[in-house]
């Protein structure tokens, strides 16, 4: 199984702003707390689904957000 690229250049740059806007809040609520730490996971989930292209939530429902992709 491959993991094809499913999400657009739009979704990815998204992605990549609030994943870095996460990353930011996540820093400054405190990385030490609960809230930082949710917001750091969501931070780095967001990037990595940026830097790859790949969302295995879309692959589950069935779904993408790139048009090339069937």
């Amino acid at each position: 199984m491959t993991m094809k690229t499913n999400e657009s250049a739009l979704d990815r740059a998204l992605r990549a702003g609030v994943g870095v806007l996460a990353l930011i809040l996540g820093i400054v609520v405190g990385a030490g707390s609960v809230p930082g730490i949710i917001l750091l996971v969501v931070a780095a989930i967001l990037l990595v689904t940026a830097a790859v292209g790949f969302c295995p939530i879309y692959r589950i429902l069935g779904m993408a957000t790139n048009r090339t992709t069937p």
